[in-house]
């Protein structure tokens, strides 16, 4: 435990009986804060443990660390839950004493894992036996079963426990488990029929829906989806994140193998199960006279023949399926659930039931089948856990997994029992923390101071007090004939318990009070803190009643398990049951009788946060169970004394270096021994108490100041061995290498004379070779020049490698050699080839395209058109309409257009002159794959529309002009003589037009000054074109001819 003090800053002290502050809730949780971001999540006080959830797997467990904490001191390694129990079992086995592990804590603190690590760590630490093995199977099997049947999904864990268990693990006189008995306390079997939002019912109804096979399903007359079950849909969450059902079901079903439940049994739990699902689906309303009547009246005859209505198919199918499965008769269970049969002396009345009450009815059946299934379910589990061996002499483990304190919004009668359980566990736990210390101080010979602290009794008392505790007065209105009920207790508990200080309610309380507590609210102040109580529903939860006619249908039914848990006994005894009050009760007082007669040991589980998430530590969260675990209280008893004890060999010999009359071997018994370092570190006479076998020292301070110490002079010891060591080690070093290098100096000497003269000759070789080569390196290829030549090329390829061109446009090469000039012409053929190819795999597609317009503007324009030369670095585009144009022409035209099959492949503003007066008009060129279309610029009205047969020819001058003459055939009647157009971007319009129509020879160029167009009945027009003027356009001469003005 003292090897992380150093680091206390960091991760905190690994036992909170060593914080300077111990009566600081908020050092407490800071210590616990520091563990947890480290991911240390076991603390401990004392001999308790104390567990922090991470919410997610921890690499911990493994067999290394079983074997690591294996038969070593608790105290010598960090806290760890294998720690605690390998303590447990060595004192099992060493001293033959029974002990019992206690987990405790609030739903999702991780109690059931903790279950689970500690049954691990037993059957991982015992002998390897065909026997013993089938005993461990059987042991670490019985958690699938137990949690799939008690476990359920709520809103603060996804696999909570919803049931209390203590399971002796039984072992013989060697330490060898020989098998086991588990008993289970308060079963919310509430849940049955209920579920919060967000929460749902218990596992096995959904794996059985998820996982059995389609026939096993049609035999339960179920189907896969839960949310067709009222049961099994009232939480909206019937999936838990991260849980495979079905796979689960088959777990479940390996496990009730290896516990010896055979298929025949298996199917009759399965039967009770798919009879509490259907029981869930029956539906009552109101009849004559507010009788309940079922909405299903066809369901048998004898149904059909009470009560009148209409027929629900699908329902009464339910019920024959229903019947069926129950496997009783018909007749008897709908009575059941629409009757009551009373008993007064020796009448007896059969009492129709209201809609509501048939409800509760079903209700309390589902809950009570779930219950007695569940505890026949753990008696048979016990069975097979019985030992096959009749042993003598056997002594046991027992580990209790107990719900914690809880606080609700709303605490019903179940927070209660719950919390009445803590109560008692709380008092128990004190009492046995208190009775060890004193056992210690007695056996070590020192004087015992009295311990102030809270003493629960109180709180015991009144609640489980005879005649005058909360129970007994629950009782006693269960058993008032009349009109008891709820509010009637709680007005007889103000009345009985007005002048207890542990007590509050509404009619007891201030003004103040009576502002926080409901007209039908109580509050009890418990350890933990206040807990206030609402009283609807205690009276019907504590009787617990199951009307006798619904017992008497059970009884009848031939299901095997039915047959177990629903006797005829029942119905004969006229002795009225306990309630469940007095039931748990009772059974706490035998759980307590349980745990007194073993040696205790605890682990306290705290969850973190309520998300589940980890790394995320709630301050809040965690005080609250801090307190309600009762955790400082416990850590007020351990340091009512002294905070740490050792034994005498454990403190000498880590802390004996600290003095010099005790480095390194220490003189006399350890007891002198330590007395003489504790003189030397100079400990006031109140920091510490020797005992018999033990130091005691009082405050973690003291330690604190001694382990720092110890940091401080190990370093000195280190430094002090280190130096020390190498000093040996060098000299020893230097003395052999000395000799050695005196023997390889001389050898060295004549090997590396020998190698140079070697060199040297191989050299002049080389060189005389190299003289002759180049003196013949314009001869033909020989013998002679041949490796001159051979390192001349070599060293031209690699001056070629750094001096390639890095672009297809570069057509720089280097020189080379005469003797390498055939190579290097080859070469950069070979290479311009390459880097060709490579630039135009890469080339995209649009960009391609781009060249092959270009390619083909080249073809038709070149030293044909003198405005050519300006189009050459300018790109073509596929669309020359400004936005505002582009509105217009694609709302009107282009829809158009596309619903005749075709697309615009280009587009652009153009001036069209009239035939006649040459008046200029706007208008847009559009170009598709059949035909060219003149549009109107203002309302984008087709004005003409030319197929590419229409047109005889496209006429331009050679000039730097934008004239475009569209030649028509004269005999064309709908468009009447030749299109004279002006278009800006000439070039690139008639480069898509030939591209379109794959007609080059459509264009024809004009050098002329002066040209004729066609005019309607064959009349000419003439344009003429004039060359060197300041201005440049298209304009209708004075002389009524078309003037064309070329630059």
């Amino acid at each position: 435990m003292e090897q992380d003090l150093h680091v206390r800053d960091r991760v905190g002290v690994q036992d909170f009986v060593l914080l300077e502050n111990h009566t600081s809730e908020t050092e407490f949780i800071e210590n616990l804060q520091k563990r947890s971001k480290e991911e240390l999540i076991y603390t401990y006080i004392g001999s308790v443990l104390v567990s922090v959830n991470p919410y997610k797997n921890l690499p911990i467990y493994g067999s290394d660390y079983v074997e690591k904490y294996r038969n070593v001191n608790f105290y010598e390694l960090p806290p760890h839950v294998f720690a605690l129990t390998d303590t447990a079992l060595r004192s099992l086995r060493g001293e033959l004493v029974n002990q019992c592990i206690l987990i405790s804590g609030e739903s999702g603190a991780g109690k059931t894992e903790a279950s689970k690590k500690v049954l691990q760590f037993i059957a991982a630490t015992t002998r390897k036996k065909a026997s013993l093995e089938t005993v461990k199977d059987k042991l670490l099997q019985s958690n699938p079963v137990l949690e799939a049947f008690g476990n359920a999904k709520t809103n603060r864990n996804d696999n909570s426990s919803r049931f209390g268990k203590y399971m002796d693990v039984e072992f013989d006189f060697t330490g060898d488990p020989t098998g086991g008995h588990i008993i289970n306390y308060l079963l919310e079997k509430s849940r049955v029929v209920f579920q919060a939002k967000g929460e749902r019912n218990f596992h096995i109804f959904y794996q059985l829906l998820a996982g059995a096979d389609d026939a096993l399903l049609e035999k339960l007359s179920l189907k896969r989806d839960p949310n067709q079950y009222v049961y099994l849909k009232q939480g909206e969450s019937s999936k838990v994140s991260g849980v495979d059902d079905a796979e689960s079901f088959k777990i479940v079903r390996d496990a009730l193998r290896v516990m010896e439940i055979g298929d025949e049994e298996q199917e009759a739990l399965f039967l009770l199960l798919s009879v509490i699902i259907h029981l869930g689906n029956i539906e009552f309303a109101s009849g004559e006279g507010d009788r309940a009547r079922i909405n299903n009246p066809v369901l048998v005859s004898t149904i059909a023949k009470e009560v009148k209505g209409e027929v629900d198919v699908e329902i009464v199918f339910l019920f024959d399926k229903f019947f069926k499965l129950l496997q009783c008769p018909e007749d008897k269970l709908v009575k059941a659930l629409l009757n009551k049969t009373i008993e007064a002396r020796d009448d007896v009345v059969v009492s129709p039931m209201g809609r509501d009450e048939a409800v509760k009815a079903r209700d309390a059946l589902s809950k009570s089948v779930y219950e007695r299934m569940f505890t026949w379910l753990v008696q048979r589990l016990n069975r097979s856990l019985q030992s096959a061996v009749e042993v003598k002499k056997k002594i046991v483990l027992g580990i209790l997994d107990i719900y914690g304190f809880e606080i609700f919004q709303s605490n019903s009668f179940e927070q209660l029992c719950i919390n009445y359980c803590n109560e008692k566990l709380q008092q128990l736990f004190i009492e046995l923390t208190l009775k060890s210390e004193q056992d210690e101080y007695r056996r070590e010979g020192i004087a015992w101071e009295p311990v102030t602290y809270f003493d629960n009794k109180i709180i015991c008392d009144l609640i489980e007090e005879k005649h005058k505790g909360i129970i007994s007065i629950m009782d006693e209105e269960c058993l008032v004939p009349g009109e008891a009920n709820d509010k009637t207790f709680l007005n007889k508990m103000d009345k009985l318990l007005s002048d207890h200080p542990h007590y509050l309610s509404h009619a007891k309380g201030d003004n103040k009070t009576k502002k926080t507590i409901e007209r039908e609210e109580f509050r009890l102040l418990h350890y933990a803190g206040e807990v206030t109580y609402n009283v609807k529903g205690f009276l019907e939860k504590n009787n617990d009643l199951l009307y006798r006619d619904l017992k008497d249908a059970m009884i009848s039914s031939s299901n095997p398990i039915t047959k177990d848990v629903f006797t005829s006994s029942e119905l004969n005894s006229k002795k009225r049951p306990d309630t469940a009050a007095s039931q748990f009760k009772t059974s706490l007082a035998r759980l307590v009788e349980i745990l007194i007669s073993k040696e205790p040991s605890y682990i306290r589980c705290i969850k973190p946060n309520d998300v589940k998430k980890p790394g995320l530590f709630e301050t809040g969260i965690v005080t609250h169970q801090v307190k309600y675990l009762g955790l400082m209280e416990n850590l007020r008893v351990r340091r009512a004394g002294f905070a740490y004890r050792r034994p005498y060999e454990g403190f000498l010999n880590r802390y004996k270096s600290l003095c010099p009359e005790t480095w390194p071997h220490p003189k006399g018994d350890p007891k002198s021994a330590v007395q003489t370092l504790v003189n030397h570190l100079k400990y006031g006479e109140n920091d510490y108490c020797m005992g018999l076998t033990k130091i005691f020292i009082r405050l973690p301070k003291t330690l604190f100041e001694t382990e720092d110490a110890f940091q401080k002079r190990k370093n000195v010891l280190a430094s002090m061995i280190q130096a020390k060591y190498k000093g040996i080690l060098q000299r020893r070093k230097y003395l052999i290498i000395r000799a050695r290098i005196i023997r390889v100096q001389a050898m060295i000497r004549r090997f590396v004379a020998k190698r140079r003269a070697d060199k040297r000759r191989w050299a002049v070789q080389v060189i005389r070779q190299f003289v002759n080569g180049f003196m013949k390196r314009n001869e033909p290829l020989n013998s002679a020049n041949e490796k001159f030549l051979g390192f001349v090329r070599f060293h031209y390829l690699m001056r070629l490698t750094k001096q390639l061109p890095k672009s297809a446009m570069d057509k720089s090469w280097p020189d080379a050699p005469g003797s390498c000039q055939e190579a290097n012409n080859l070469l950069q053929s070979m290479y311009m080839k390459w880097m060709v190819g490579r630039y135009c795999k890469n080339i995209a597609p649009a960009r391609k395209r781009q060249f092959e317009l270009k390619v083909l503007a080249e073809a038709v324009f070149k030293n044909n058109k003198k405005s050519y030369q300006g189009s050459i670095s300018k790109w073509f585009i596929d669309c020359r309409l400004s936005t505002e144009q582009q509105g217009p022409f694609r709302s009107t035209f282009e829809v158009n257009v596309k619903s005749q099959g075709e697309t615009i492949l280009y587009s652009a503003p153009v001036k069209k002159f009239d035939r006649h007066g040459y008046k200029e008009r706007e208008r847009y060129l559009a170009l598709t794959k059949s035909a060219v279309y003149l549009l109107d610029a203002k309302d984008c009205k087709i004005k003409h529309r030319l197929t590419f047969s229409d047109i005889t020819g496209i006429t331009v001058t050679n000039s730097q002009d934008n004239l475009i003459v569209v030649r028509i055939p004269e005999d064309d009647k709908k468009d009447k003589g030749d299109l004279i157009l002006e278009c800006q971007s000439l070039i690139e319009a008639l480069t898509w037009i030939v591209d379109t129509c794959n007609k080059r020879d459509i264009i024809r160029f004009e050098s002329a000054t002066s040209l004729t167009h066609h005019i309607a009945k064959g009349k000419p027009g003439t344009i003429e074109i004039t060359h060197g003027g300041p201005v440049t356009g298209i304009s209708k001469g004075k002389n009524g001819h078309l003037m064309v003005a070329a630059s």
